[in-house]
């Protein structure tokens, strides 16, 4: 069983202070910190090029990953990973051959992941859980922070989880989840089988800092896991 980790998205983050962010949620004892990478194309915002993650790995030694939001993940990833990016999240939704963009990331060096959209089904990436480390359910429709989290997807997460699990693959896949996650949702995703919980918006507005909301909602998650 993997354990419980908590990730931040930097996405709220005011960009002309990315490099104090990064520090101060390497010190609240985040588990890694994610980019979201949208390219205006397969969700609408534009936002982190590789040369800014890459100016901010300094910062920090706990691991990056990017998820990819966009239409060309074979074009970019070599940048991403190149900035720093140990592991790449790409979706189910954008490859037109899945299984050949997820060897060629790990041909570069990285860890490969996958991502399904709220709408798309888990069966879409049943065919290569030997190729990745996480799998991401979203939880909310991908392209912009700040939105509510969609409570119906917790029996997909479930359904990923078992595909994990029936593939003997439990000690080493992680199950992410991203969207919408506080600690009103936080339980609801774990004892689905979430194991990595990206959280934004909820992390940079708790009143008592960054270190009390990252406290919290590992103490929710941990308390709710089923694996």
């Amino acid at each position: 069983m993997r354990p419980v980790q908590i990730a931040p998205s930097v996405l709220p983050v005011d960009f002309s202070k990315l490099g104090e962010a990064i520090t101060a949620l390497d010190a609240a004892g985040v588990d890694l910190i994610q980019w979201d990478v949208m390219d205006g194309q397969f969700v609408p915002n534009l936002t982190f090029g590789p040369d800014v993650i890459a100016s901010t790995r300094h910062l920090t030694k706990k691991p990056f990953e990017a998820h990819l939001m966009v239409l060309t993940p074979d074009v970019m990833a070599k940048r991403y990973v190149e900035a720093g990016c140990q592991r790449l999240i790409v979706h189910a939704e954008a490859c037109d051959h899945l299984h050949r963009t997820l060897g060629n990331i790990r041909e570069l060096g990285a860890t490969a992941a996958v991502a399904l959209n709220p709408s798309t089904a888990p069966d879409e990436i049943a065919n290569v859980l030997d190729l990745v480390d996480l799998v991401l359910v979203m939880t909310v429709n991908p392209g912009f922070g700040g939105q509510s989290y969609i409570k119906t997807m917790e029996p997909k997460i479930r359904i990923v989880r078992d595909m994990i699990n029936r593939a003997g693959r439990s000690d080493t896949v992680d199950l992410e989840v991203d969207g919408g996650i506080s600690p009103t949702t936080i339980e609801g995703a774990a004892s689905a089988g979430a194991n990595v919980l990206i959280a934004g918006s909820a992390l940079f507005r708790d009143k008592e800092g960054l270190g009390h909301a990252v406290g919290e909602l590992r103490g929710l998650a941990t308390s709710a896991f089923r694996g």
